[in-house]
Order: structure tokens, then sequence, then C-alpha cells
């Protein structure tokens, strides 16, 4: 591998191979200003039959414009690949011997004629994974620098030669510990093989990653997102995707990344978003939170919800003219047996229902020699008679309505949590005092996903064609099959790192979370190792995981640079804000993290001291490069330098050790080039 070629002071000659090409960055960025170009100037006037179509279309060539943007910071290529021969029939055809630019999008010329090679397409593969004991008949993977959007270095490997095949890419360790300042960005410059094969996993399969601080699980998920959409592009624009992280902040923090990559239609939303049937005002203990997200919570509502069905005791006559036709009670009690053995949703059975009854009635006329049609059907099923019978026999189910009389009504829940939850149990989720409405009531996040689970058994949910899911670690069962409603006939791409599940009902294996999502075939990948976090605070943060998660792997950092790292004795908050201003002298992002109760007390201490600082969700920018973080709203964000205060108070926060270690876990583990770690009260012993 040729050592990095920066720009000379000189005046680069012609046959200077970065001249070359810088010069062929500059064409692809005319040409992708061209292909922009064209698309703005469309006319729609007389290709549209109607207003409504020529909406659709407006918009669609407005998305187009938009994932053709030439970001001037971005690097609109990152490598190069030289192939020896033809790549066979799984890459291009006709590639023998030829260049392909690697970027974030496909660019071609005026002939149509390739400049840039999408990084999803087959062809550059081998950009991810050719090595020196697989080439992949590579003969150079060449990779660029850039400061801004500058080409200013390249660095070739020939993969033939297998001592410069084995040598570590310094671009490449550049651009992994590059600083940081606003939000997420992509990876597509540097997943490595383990993240690639991952990223182009097949649309059919669930795939749950298990990944420590670092490891990238989050790039790769998003990354699996662009990549499926650009491999199915027509199924999942009619079906859809979704990306579910933990909150606003995580959301805010990765919002950025697949615009980047030119994805503009996936949808973000936490699952409380998902599930907002009703206004959450209330909050429930830990103990209450437990029962409310158990599976089992499951067979209570659908229990409750089909015991509003009874039994028909009484025939419905149908008076049609002179002609009164009777439909006996058994005949109708067959009729809702079949309905309940078939298992189909309350409300689409409801609805069957009155036109099983007028079916039977069809039945009677024919005998009698009529010969009624679906018109009349359809009559029958409207007659009054047929309609209060179905009334009274399955009557209309309000998903909120029935989740309050659960949590309010002791006889009820223990009529329909009889043998699945304990008395102690139902006592614990019961509230303690009455409530006059759904709209007055004090409603919980989990009360929220109850509903969301009540009305699913009504009405069936939406399916979308992939989700993500985010630091699942986090949530309940009950969230579990929320998340797994909304993708019944499409995929998943579950992430998340169990040692750093900080709720009292985090996940405990992931065989167990892929069952409640209704994905139980889904194969489990884990990632080791650590692209982000440095050699020396991973290794610190690795102290807490026998207490924590004693089964998994610990985090091996890649990086060469072990980054810096120090634990401080402090005297009071003075010195917290002094380790802020040092680390604020480096380029890059700092963050403070602390725990929930001490972030009033700093935020006073850095106003006095004159620092500015942003909430987390805010983005930095050069002027103000501090973020004050809750200990709670840390999981899933990065900063180049952190300065953690008092780990023992954010253990001391939680309620229980391993979750407060869990939380600590999660605070260590934010810092990509340095963590100052500042304390008054003695450390956790588990960091000893």
């Amino acid at each position: 591998m040729s050592t990095p070629a920066d720009a000379p002071a000189a005046a680069p000659t012609a046959d200077n191979p970065l001249v070359r090409e810088r010069s062929h960055l500059a064409a692809s960025r005319a040409a992708l200003r061209a292909m922009r170009e064209d698309v703005e100037s469309l006319d729609i006037r007389d290709v549209t039959a109607n207003w409504v179509n020529a909406q659709i279309l407006a918009r669609q060539i407005e998305d187009r414009i938009k994932a053709l943007a030439d970001l001037s910071d971005t690097p609109l290529f990152f490598g190069r690949l030289d192939y020896l021969h033809s790549p066979g029939a799984d890459l291009a055809e006709g590639a023998q011997g030829e260049q392909f630019y690697i970027g974030r999008r496909h660019v071609h010329d005026a002939d149509g004629d390739p400049m840039v090679i999408d990084w999803r397409a087959p062809v550059s593969q081998p950009f991810y994974r050719a090595s020196k004991k697989d080439p992949m008949d590579v003969a150079l993977r060449r990779r660029f620098g850039y400061t801004g959007g500058d080409l200013t270095a390249y660095e070739d490997e020939h993969l033939s030669d297998p001592a410069e095949a084995a040598a570590t890419s310094k671009l490449l360790q550049q651009e992994i510990e590059r600083p940081r300042v606003g939000p997420m960005r992509d990876i597509v410059a540097t997943i490595q093989p383990e993240q690639d094969e991952i990223v182009r996993s097949a649309l059919s399969g669930t795939v749950c990653v298990q990944g420590g601080p670092g490891t990238g699980k989050t790039a790769v998920g998003l990354h699996r997102v662009a990549y499926l959409l650009y491999a199915h592009r027509e199924r999942l624009a009619r079906t859809g995707t979704l990306v579910i992280g933990p909150n606003k902040s995580f959301l805010h923090y990765i919002e950025q990344v697949l615009p980047a990559l030119g994805e503009l239609a996936v949808r973000q939303a936490t699952v409380d978003d998902l599930v907002a049937h009703v206004e959450v005002r209330g909050t429930d203990g830990a103990a209450a939170a437990i029962v409310k997200g158990d599976a089992r919570m499951a067979e209570v509502l659908r229990r409750a919800v089909y015991s509003h069905v009874t039994p028909p005791t009484e025939p419905v006559v149908v008076v049609r003219g002179s002609r009164r036709w009777r439909v006996p009670a058994y005949e109708l009690e067959e009729v809702v047996r079949e309905l309940l053995d078939r298992g189909i949703r309350y409300g689409a059975a409801r609805e069957a229902l009155p036109q099983r009854i007028a079916h039977a009635v069809l039945v009677q006329m024919e005998r009698a020699g009529e010969a009624p049609d679906d018109r009349v059907q359809d009559a029958v099923a409207r007659n009054t008679a047929v309609k209060a019978a179905v009334k009274a026999i399955w009557p209309p189910v309000d998903p909120a309505k029935l989740v309050l009389r659960l949590l309010t009504d002791a006889e009820f829940l223990a009529a329909h949590a009889e043998g699945i939850l304990t008395e102690d149990e139902r006592e614990t989720i019961l509230w303690a005092r009455p409530v006059r409405s759904v709209r007055s009531a004090k409603w919980s996040a989990a009360d929220a996903v109850l509903i969301d689970e009540a009305t699913d058994l009504v009405e069936r949910t939406h399916s979308l064609g992939h989700v993500v899911l985010d630091e699942a670690q986090d949530l309940s069962p009950m969230q579990y099959r929320a998340v797994g409603r909304r993708c019944t006939t499409g995929s998943a791409t579950v992430l998340g790192d169990l040692a750093q599940g900080t709720t009292p009902w985090a996940t405990r294996t992931w065989e167990e979370a892929l069952s409640h999502l209704g994905k139980g075939e889904g194969v489990i990948e884990e990632l080791t190792a650590g692209f982000r976090v440095p050699t020396d605070v991973i290794a610190y943060a690795s102290r807490l995981l026998p207490h924590i998660a004693p089964g998994l792997t610990p985090v091996a950092s890649v990086r060469e640079n072990p980054g810096f790292f120090e634990v401080r004795a402090s005297e009071g908050d003075a010195d917290v804000v002094a380790a802020c201003e040092e680390l604020l002298r480096h380029e890059g992002s700092t963050g403070l993290i602390a725990a929930d109760a001490r972030v009033p007390v700093l935020a006073e201490a850095l106003t006095a001291a004159g620092l500015t600082y942003l909430s987390p969700g805010e983005e930095t920018t050069a002027e103000t490069r501090l973020t004050l973080v809750p200990a709670s709203l840390a999981k899933g964000l990065e900063y180049d330098y952190v300065v953690l205060d008092e780990p023992r108070a954010v253990v001391d926060g939680e309620p229980d050790e391993r979750t407060g270690l869990r939380r600590l876990y999660v605070a260590l583990t934010r810092a990509v080039s340095g963590l100052v770690v500042t304390h008054t009260t003695a450390l956790p012993p588990q960091l000893s």
C-alpha cells in the first residue's frame, strides 16, 4: 500500500495521478449538475391526464431533484476499483480491465456512460470485501482523502501483492477518526466486510445485530435500508420503510444519513409515535410497567375483546314484502362459532356476520323457488332485524375503553387474567382511582401499547415492507409486538446491545426478542470490532461487562490511535467546567454527560463560566460544540470528546445497581477521540 499522496506544493503536472483524479471529480460534478438540470427542465404539462396525476408527478420530480443534490462538503466518490478481467456474471458485463469510481450515488455523462457507480451496485461490492486472500479479480483498490469537498490525497492497495494488501489503510483510519460536528454521517467510505455482509443481506430475511459501542450497528442498519431501497425500489415504494429509534434526540441525530445517500422516503418514528392512540400524560412505577409490558398481557386483552361476543339465544326474523324468513338460534350459533374458530380480527368478523346471516336467508329463498342475487343479499344484511342481531351478538369494541375497563374494574380484569396474572400482579396494574372517560385518563406509555394491541385485535395494523428497530434492547415484549405488527408481511433489522439495556424489562436474549417480534426465524449477527471508541476508553468501560452482561464478547477496538483517556479526582463543578474548556480546545464536538439530577447544577456552572451549550438533538455548529447530556438520553449519541461527571451518581440515579451500571457503561462509551472522567465521590467498585 502506498503512502497517501497529498497535493504537492508546486503546480502539479498533467500526468500527476492526483491531477487526473481531481479532473474526474470536476467532470463528475458537472455531469451530476447536468443530470439535475435535465430533471428541472422537464415539462409535464402535456403528459398528465388530470390535476391529481400532475401533482403526483411534480412531487416525484421534486424528490428526484433533491436526490441529485451535490453536497459541496461531501465527496462525490471515495474509491476506485481497477479490475484485472471481466468481473463475471454477478457483477457488470463488459467490465474487463475497466475502472469504476465508487460513490454515494450513480452519475453518468451525456452519453449515459457511468462516471460514478453507486456503492450499492454489485460491481461496487469488492471495494468492501476484496482482500489479499480473495482479491475478487481486483488489481487495484484506490481510496481518496478529502478536505471538505476537495480531493487532497489518494492511497492504493495492489491486492495481487500480499505485502501491500496486508497493510493498514491510513486514509481509512483518518476517515473513521475524523472529528464530528453536527448530525451522524454515513459510513459508505469505511464499511467493513463483516458490516457489508449484513448491509447486503436479502430483503426477505430478518437480521438481528448485536453490537457493542462503536461497532457501527446503527450505521449498518441505516445503510441496509439504503441498500434494500436500491435493490428493491419498486416493492418498497409500495410497501414502505420505517426506522424506529429510542427518542426524538436520537432520530434527529441520525436523520441526515439516508438523505445524504439520496433516500428521502424513509419515515422515522419512536415506538411511542407508533402507538399514539391516546395522549400520554401519566407514568408507571417499575413494577406496573413490567407487568403491562409482559407478553402475557396479549392473551388477557384477547380474552377481554372476544368476551363481548354473546352466543345467540333468539332467532332472526327478516321481513321482505309479504314473506318472513326465520334463521334459528342454533344456525346463528354455528355461524358465530365458525367466525371465532377462523381466528380473524374481531372487527372483520363483525363485518362478516351480517353477510353470513343474509346468506342463510338467501339459501331459504332459493329453496322456496326464488332467485335472489348479490343485491338482495346486501339488502338483507342491512335489514333492521339483522343489524339488531349483530349488535347483540357481536357488539363494537372501543380499544381504549376496553383497556380503561381492565385497568379500573377489578372483577373484569380478574375474569380475563385468570390463570395468567397473579393476584399481586393484577393489583399492581389496577388504577387506584376511578376515571370518568378515556379522554380524562392519565395514560402511561405502557397503557398506549396495550391500546395498540387491542386495536390490532379489532382491526389489522398496516404492515410495511421493512422496519429498522434501533436500541431494541430497551423494549418490553409488548413493545416488540407493537413493532412486529408493522412488519408482519415484511422483514426487519433489529439493532442493539444487551449490555446497554437500561429498563427494568430490558431484553435478556435476542432469541426471545425475535420471538416477540414475530420473527423467530431471524438470523442473529454479532459485531465485535470497535471502530469509533478509542482502545483505552473501551477497555475501561469493559470492566463493567462481567457485572452487566457476562455472556457478551467485549468490543475489541481496531483503531491505531488509542485516544485520550483520563480519570480525575475533582473538587467541584469548577473542575468539570475546566475539563470541558480543555476539550473544547480540540477540533470537534464535546459532550458533558451527567446523571439527570446533576444536569441543572452543571447548567448553572456552564452559564456562569460563559460556556454556551446545546441540548441533545440540537445540531452542533462551529460556534457551539458543547452539548449537556442527561445520562438517560446519551444512548446512541456520539461526541469527539466527552466529560463524564460523577459515575457514582449515574449508577445511583437508577432503581437498581445493574441498571445503573448499564447506564454508566453507555455514558462511558460515547467518546470517539477522548474521555475525561471527573468524580468527587468514590468510583463504583466495578471499575476498579
